[in-house]
């Protein structure tokens, strides 16, 4: 394009950083993975690049270069060549694409060029170069969006760009992303403009294309059919990581006998030949290429040039299963990054390090390429945790539930793959149904919630956390530090639709449930037990997991003939008013009862009624408990160990059932946001405040009034005065009746004890007020340097709410909702929501709090405008969701009346932020 070599030739003074010019922005740098799966690597460009960037051109075909610079150029002249490569990263930016790995030896090599140029203000003009080899694999893509959001901090907002009429796929790319390009053809080459600010459509298409790239890169680790395994050989010393290479060749060697599998291995066994149907060879060089997945055990220090050389094989993940990174220290981390660059530069993905492994069946085959010794059967749950000793226990556990297993993944320590790649893979995978995570650490909730939000849509996501709170960061998990309230990890989990449980066994428990039964219609439930006091017990139990008991309670004595056995099942299972059945046959003689389970599994098969059981002898998944439906598919009735574990499980499959059936609603976007305005806003007050130290700026009222502007929300001004005479004054000009508070924090808002009096309605009152405000606030400490009153027309009497939003490292944007006052403040009666926020979200956040009976028409007094404050609700968390630069904004306090609501105070602080989903991007600790 021109704005590189201009048309006429000439070429100009070559470039170099200006005064204006920011330091190297690290945080633009970001491994990323393809629409085909594999990986690379994405960083500013340096002026060292210059030799890569002459290669890549030289590379490129004729007809590339000509669409590039719109005239043919063997070779880019020093000049241009230096131009290219100094960038000031604020009007001038660019971006690589690289593979390889320098820091281990490895030259980078360029196979992606994405820059802008401003050339009026925020406006900037764009240009892209692929590398020949590497289209069609979604590289403009991912760069367009990195520059993007990179073109957006630095305040640019709009994108243009010329490009050749015959250049197709670019003019694709920039419609694609879900921008709204305006085009026009002028002197025969095509005027492409757009504005580069998210819209609901380049987000869904942003996140689409992840989705896919990280579904994919995870399909190449589950269905591969070419397996390499790498040990330590015979190396003195290193016995377990020895038995951990053993062990896992010995899990693909059946499969490698039969002829599904290929498998290699080096280093493992006594030397090169071909036994037990694996192919052993001296050195990883000596492996024939295309291998798909290698799993790795060997000394940490060894595992750098093994993983360099798998990468040339066009290895696409990497299982390690020994450990000794990041859990081992600061030489650990910086020895996992490594590990990361080589890696991500050669396309591979990386699961682990200490991980136990990972066993999937597909199309008959089964890749077990774990340390277990004996593997689930085949099923259609798939499963994922991180930790190996988890992975054991849960094997053993799925085990004796008889359960199968789609796929098992162990990420280790994830310090790459992780439950958000799993999620991804799961929602289009038809091998699976329902899938359960363990999650030691979450990584990136925000993330984590937008994946599992779609997941569960049409699938079943059972979550088990190590922590109730999200703030557990076990050793060598990367994770962001976190000051959001412990609630927050409980409300994204909510948000995402996914079923949280309190353990392992309380997760197999719902997934053993939902696995072989249909979802429940509703909550309405019968029991059919052999005791009334066990019936007791079960009609408890149900009530406690928010089932409904209908009345249908179903006696059948020890006794029963099978005649009575079938009736008694018929009137259960022929009752319309029941949706879910709850079976409890504890005989005080003998075992399970095999003419009820029979009964009871044909019953269950036929209606489609979700069933759960108690029966003596029978635990998991039986075959006693299992019977053909209409449809030819086997269904199972599970067994359990009590009737509160069948309960519990019930409950929760119904609470999801009936999540998946309402309208989760649409994004909430109120009009008249501004958050461009917003934005520039607080760009202006960073830039001016003089501060370097990223601590966050407190905003004068004036300024947090004029944020809240640009979201479409007014504050009701106020004036500061010292004494009497100011506020008589101020009061003039406002407007009788006012109010009158102390700016003292501790009495800040409370008029219970004097700091606010309200309907002041003439100078005589105001004046006494003023002068009772001051002499309670005397002995109180003033606080910040300041007037200590401050004046207010009076607001239409209503209910004191509290609204405000926290930027927290890990979460992101945190929204709170309280009715004002010491319920709140001493007992936390506060609503938790974390954006972005559907409206029905929204609706419920405002209806969460024990108090908010007060605005729907407490005791006979008259309804709220609870519209106005759901739309408040709205606005602020379209902001902070937006603006990760807003630290925090209270609105205190948010008075609402029966018609409309008035916001009488607004405090917010700025400071720069780092958000971890701000593109896509892998993880890096």
């Amino acid at each position: 394009m021109a704005d590189v070599v201009p048309r006429d030739g000439n070429s100009g003074p070559a470039a170099t950083p200006g005064p204006g010019a920011a330091p190297y922005p690290a945080g633009w740098e970001a491994d990323v993975v393809l629409t085909d799966g594999t990986t690379t690597r994405l960083r500013p460009i340096r002026p060292d690049d210059a030799d890569a960037l002459q290669a890549f051109h030289v590379a490129q075909s004729e007809r590339s270069t000509y669409l590039r610079f719109f005239a043919s150029l063997e070779r880019l002249p020093d000049r241009d060549l230096a131009r290219l490569v100094t960038v000031d990263h604020v009007t001038r930016v660019a971006l690589v694409v690289v593979t390889g790995s320098p820091d281990v030896g490895e030259p980078e090599r360029i196979i992606g060029v994405a820059r802008y140029d401003l050339v009026e203000p925020e406006t900037a003009e764009v240009a892209f170069n692929i590398a020949d080899a590497h289209q069609g694999k979604g590289l403009a893509s991912v760069l367009l969006e990195h520059l993007a959001a990179a073109a957006r901090e630095r305040g640019v907002r709009r994108f243009v760009a010329e490009v050749l009429p015959q250049n197709g796929r670019m003019i694709a790319v920039f419609k694609e992303a879900g921008y709204e390009v305006r085009q026009r053809t002028e002197d025969g080459v095509v005027q492409v403009t757009f504005d580069i600010d998210p819209t609901e459509r380049s987000l869904a298409v942003a996140a689409d294309r992840e989705h896919r790239a990280e579904a994919r890169s995870m399909r190449a680790l589950l269905t591969a059919r070419t397996v390499v395994v790498v040990g330590p050989g015979d190396e003195p010393g290193l016995e377990l990581t020895a038995r951990q290479a053993q062990r896992v060749v010995a899990g693909l060697a059946a499969e490698a006998r039969a002829g599904r599998l290929t498998v290699h291995a080096v280093g493992v066994g006594d030397g090169p030949g071909l036994r037990d149907g694996v192919r052993h060879h001296a050195r990883i060089g000596d492996v024939p290429p295309s291998v798909e997945l290698a799993v790795v055990a060997l000394p940490a220090a060894r595992v750098l040039d093994a993983a360099r050389q798998l990468g040339a094989l066009g290895v696409r993940g990497l299982v390690l299963v020994s450990g000794g990174f990041a859990e081992a220290g600061p030489e650990g981390l910086a020895r996992q990054r490594l590990l990361l660059g080589v890696a991500h530069g050669a396309g591979m993905r990386v699961v682990g390090p200490s991980s136990f492994g990972l066993l999937a069946t597909h199309d008959g085959t089964t890749l077990d390429a774990s340390l277990t010794l004996r593997p689930p059967p085949p099923g259609r749950i798939g499963m994922f945790c991180q930790s190996a000793p988890i992975a054991v226990t849960l094997l053993a556990a799925v085990g004796r539930r008889g359960l199968g297993l789609a796929q098992l993944v162990s990420a280790g320590h994830r310090a790459d793959v992780s439950g958000n790649d799993l999620m991804q893979f799961w929602g289009e995978d038809d091998d699976t149904d329902v899938v359960a995570l363990y999650l030691e650490s979450i990584g990136n909730p925000r993330k984590f919630s937008r994946i599992a939000r779609r997941l569960s849509a049409h699938k079943p996501v059972v979550v088990v956390t190590a922590g109730r709170s999200g703030h557990v960061v076990p050793p060598g998990h990367a994770v962001r530090p976190t000051r959001a309230p412990r609630r927050t990890l409980e409300e994204v989990l909510r948000q995402s639709g996914v079923v949280r449980v309190e353990n392992l066994h309380q997760m197999l428990d719902v997934v053993q449930l939902l696995a072989h039964q249909s979802l429940p219609r509703g909550r309405r439930t019968a029991v059919l037990s052999s005791s009334t006091g066990v019936a007791a017990l079960v009609v408890e139990a149900a009530a406690a997991a928010g089932l409904v008991v209908t009345g249908r309670v179903e006696m059948l004595g020890e006794d029963a003939a099978p005649d009575e056995v079938a009736d008694a099942v018929g009137r259960v299972y022929g009752d319309p008013d029941v949706d879910v059945v709850i079976v409890v046959r504890i005989p005080t003689l003998g075992g399970a009862d095999q003419v009820v389970a029979r009964e009871v599994a044909q019953a269950a098969a036929r209606t489609g009624r979700t069933t759960v059981a108690c029966m003596p002898d029978l635990h998991g998944v039986t075959p006693e408990l299992t019977a053909e439906g209409p449809d030819g598919r086997a269904r199972t009735v599970p067994a359990y160990a009590a009737p509160e574990d069948a309960a519990v499980a019930l409950g929760h499959a119904a609470r999801y059932a009936a999540w998946r059936a309402v309208d989760r609603g649409r994004p909430v976007q109120p009009a008249g946001v501004d958050t461009r305005a917003a934005g520039r806003l607080v760009a202006r007050l960073l830039a001016t405040s003089g501060a370097t130290d990223g601590s966050p700026l407190a905003l004068d009222p004036g300024q947090a009034a004029d944020l809240l502007a640009a979201a479409g929300v007014h504050v009701w001004p106020s004036v500061r005065v010292r004494d009497a005479d100011e506020a008589v004054a101020a009061a003039e000009r406002l407007g009788w009746p006012v109010a009158v508070k102390t700016t003292v924090p501790a009495l800040r808002h409370r008029a219970d004890l004097g700091g606010v009096r309200l309907d002041v309605a003439d100078e005589a009152e105001l004046r006494a007020d003023v002068a009772g405000i001051l002499a309670l606030a005397g002995d109180q400490d003033p606080g910040p340097d300041g007037p200590p009153l401050e004046v207010q027309a009076m607001a239409p009497h209503g209910v004191a709410c509290v609204v405000r939003s926290t930027e927290d490292p890990l979460f992101g944007p945190v929204i709170s909702l309280g009715v004002a006052g010491d319920a709140a403040d001493l007992r936390g009666d506060v609503a938790y929501g974390v954006p972005p926020l559907q409206d029905v979200e929204v609706a419920d956040l405002v209806r969460t709090p024990r108090a908010a009976p007060r605005l729907f028409g407490y005791r006979g007094l008259p309804a709220l405008d609870v519209a106005a404050l759901e739309d408040l609700v709205a606005r602020v968390s379209v902001l902070a969701d937006a603006l990760p630069d807003v630290r925090s904004l209270e609105l205190n306090p948010v008075v609402v009346s029966p018609h409309g609501l008035a916001v009488l105070g607004a405090y917010a602080s700025v400071a720069p932020a780092d958000r971890a989903d701000a593109a896509r991007r892998l993880a890096r600790p």
